[in-house]
Parts: structure tokens; C-alpha cells; sequence
């Protein structure tokens, strides 16, 4: 098939966010299909250099070339500015590639536009990595919002209890299949030794999806004591309170500084010893069934996962290599296990990447689907 997949790998020019769509594209691409990115989403794209929301493209295009490059893709990319133009490929190109392209594919509001070249595409879906917050804010009624996601033949989510009697957020009138996020392994193979420190990458507080829901810092204050508690080392890629955690214990740097590009997010994760997440508080208060993009790297990269508990515990295996928690002495007693037998949590984790998140695994599932 051709595929066509929207992104928003400019827009969030982070290393997490980044792997997040080109794990797609080069899963696709192992499997046989033919890829080509987009990015239409007609905001402006955020700048690191200036700290700021610029109207120039360049720092998110080039962005863009410099991390799909490597992969053979520096000629497989288009970003649409806000104002129109295009960038990397041309509308022209654009066109072409999707006049005879087989599945269109929206990765968490990769476009916000009908344009006619995506709306003849015979397959559209869309997949929703914000789970609850992409079905309340459906739930506000506002008609553009709602016409929008009518316009998909399928709608898939990481929220793996949305639209089932676990979660009682409402569905829009929309079935959502489950998916996870897909891995390709081998970028994740990881020959490096495990760090002394459990490590997350997390962004504190978010501005979108402001009037629908609640962030990491209701969550993580339950837990901000926890360095106290026990011998484990933290360390804390956030762009939240620095001075805040590190009084009670948390190392901290600069969320940015770890996540300027794909290869320092990955080298972080990989000389970690494992994950130590929180979610945000409406997936935990929803029982969404969330699980983080960001954690199935950790578990590819054959690190062990200590998660907060959104209701996926009921979907994958939860003990050995990855763990929930629910309050802070289901945490506590998950790190001491975890450092009991550090080996075999390690070995676990990277089978449950195999078996759950592989790329192999987890896109012919979603495409048999997404061409019903």
C-alpha cells in the first residue's frame, strides 16, 4: 500500500514526540508499504532556540529533514505552514502522493484540514494518543471538532478501556479501536550497562486540552516525597518545578535539553536503569487504560518499568519487567522488587516489548482494520 501519515514532528520538535511518527513510518515501510509524511496542522511551529512560537518554519523543518534523513526519508516529507506554504515537498508532490495513496493515517491531529487531496484517499483513520481528552473535548459539541473526526472510517486510541464499561468517558457516537504504539526494536537494541537512576522524561503541566482535563503536577505531588522513602536514585527529565523536586530529592535536568533530538531522548532512556512514571491525572481518573509511548521505549530498550496505573494493568502483563502503581507504597514496593532481582525484570521487560509493542505486531493489526 501507499500511506500517507500526518504528524506533528515540527510543531513538538521533542525526540519522544519525533519517534512517535517515525516509528510508524518505518514500521510501515518494514512491512512493505510505501511512506510519506505530512504535517498540516496550521499552527506555528515551537522554536527551542528563540524559546518562543515562531511564524518562521525553519528550526521545525529542518528539524524535520535532519531526523527522517538518516532513514532514507529526506525526500518523503511536507510541512505546511500556517500560512500556507509548504515546505520540503511541494503541493504539487503532496498531490501526487495522495492521489494514488491507499490509507491516510492522523496521528494525533498530524493535519486539521479536509484538504481535497486527503479526503480522497479511500482510507482515512485517526489515531488518539490523548485519550479521554480527545473524547471530552469531542464531547463540548463544537460542530467543526465533531464534523472532523466524522470524516475518518476508523478511529484508534491508546486508551485500551475507552468505550468499554471500565471507562465510563464518553465515546462520541465513534467506536475506538485500541492500539499501542508501535516500536521497531532494532533501533532500540541497547548494549549500554543500566544507570544507578529510575528516569522519566515528563512535561509538568500541558496548555492543550486546558478545559477538559488534568495534568501530571495533580499527580505527581502524591508521590513527590518518594526519594525520602527509599535507597532508589531519581532523576527527572522535566520542564516543570526544578528547584520544587530537587528539595525533596529528585534530580532533575532540563526536559529539553534530554529531548533536542532523537538521539538524546534514546541515549537517556538507554543508559537509565528503568522508568519511573507518573501519568496525567484524567488518564488515572478516567481508568483510560493509557499506556506512554515513552514507556514502551523503556522496555525496549530492555529497561524495566515502574508505571502508574491507568487501567492497563488489565491489558498487559504487570509484575515482572513492568509494574503499576497506584499510591506511593505500591510504588515503594515496587522499586525494592525491581532492585531484588534487577536482572530478570530487565530480561522481562525487553519480551514484553517483543510481544506487545513490536512493530511487527502491532501495524498489521491496526491496518487490517483500517481497511475494513
Amino acid at each position: 500500500m501507499k500511506i500517507v501519515l500526518a504528524g506533528i514532528i515540527a510543531r513538538y520538535p521533542y525526540g519522544g514526540v519525533t519517534w512517535c511518527s517515525l516509528m510508524y513510518l518505518l514500521g510501515l515501510r518494514a512491512l512493505g508499504h510505501e511512506v510519506c509524511y505530512i504535517e498540516d496542522t496550521g499552527e506555528c511551529v515551537y522554536d527551542p532556540v528563540q524559546n518562543a512560537i515562531s511564524t518562521d518554519p525553519a528550526y521545525g523543518t529542518t528539524y524535520i529533514h535532519q531526523s527522517l534523513e538518516p532513514f532514507g526519508l529526506g525526500d518523503r516529507w511536507s510541512f505546511v505552514n500556517y500560512d500556507g506554504s509548504y515546505h520540503g515537498a511541494s503541493r504539487e508532490t503532496v498531490r501526487r502522493w495522495c492521489a494514488d495513496a491507499d490509507l491516510f493515517v492522523n496521528l494525533s491531529g498530524g493535519s486539521w484540514f479536509w484538504r481535497d487531496e486527503y479526503a480522497a484517499i479511500p482510507r482515512k483513520v485517526f489515531i488518539d494518543s490523548d485519550p479521554v481528552f480527545t473524547q471530552l473535548a469531542i464531547a463540548k459539541g463544537e460542530a467543526w471538532y465533531v464534523d472532523f473526526f466524522r470524516r475518518f472510517d476508523h478511529h484508534f486510541t491508546f486508551g485500551a478501556n475507552i468505550g468499554t464499561p471500565a471507562c465510563a468517558v464518553p465515546t462520541g457516537g465513534f467506536t475506538w479501536h485500541h492500539t499501542w504504539q508501535p516500536v521497531v526494536m532494532d533501533q532500540w537494541a541497547n548494549s549500554t550497562p543500566p544507570g544507578d537512576r529510575f528516569s522519566t522524561v515528563m512535561t509538568w503541566k500541558i496548555e492543550s486540552f486546558a478545559d477538559v482535563g488534568g495534568n501530571k503536577d495533580q499527580e505527581f505531588v502524591r508521590f513527590i516525597d518518594l526519594p525520602s522513602r527509599t535507597p532508589s536514585r531519581f532523576e527527572l527529565a522535566i520542564n516543570g518545578p526544578q528547584a520544587l523536586l530537587q528539595q525533596h530529592g529528585w534530580a532533575t535536568v532540563d526536559a529539553m535539553g534530554v529531548s533536542r533530538s532523537l538521539w538524546d531522548y534514546r541515549a537517556f532512556i538507554q543508559r537509565s536503569r528503568a522508568e519511573f512514571g507518573v501519568a496525567k491525572h484524567t488518564y488515572v481518573a478516567h481508568r483510560s487504560g493509557w499506556f506512554s509511548d515513552r514507556t514502551a521505549c523503556y522496555l525496549a530498550a530492555g529497561r524495566p518499568a515502574l508505571v502508574q496505573d491507568t487501567g492497563w494493568s488489565a491489558h498487559l502483563p504487570a509484575g515482572t519487567g513492568l509494574l503499576a502503581f497506584s499510591n506511593p507504597e505500591e510504588a515503594l514496593d515496587g522499586l525494592a522488587r525491581i532492585e531484588a532481582d534487577y536482572d530478570a525484570h530487565a530480561r522481562a521487560a525487553l519480551a514484553i516489548a517483543h510481544e506487545h509493542f513490536d512493530a511487527a505486531v502491532v501495524l498489521p493489526r491496526l491496518l487490517e482494520t483500517a481497511c475494513q
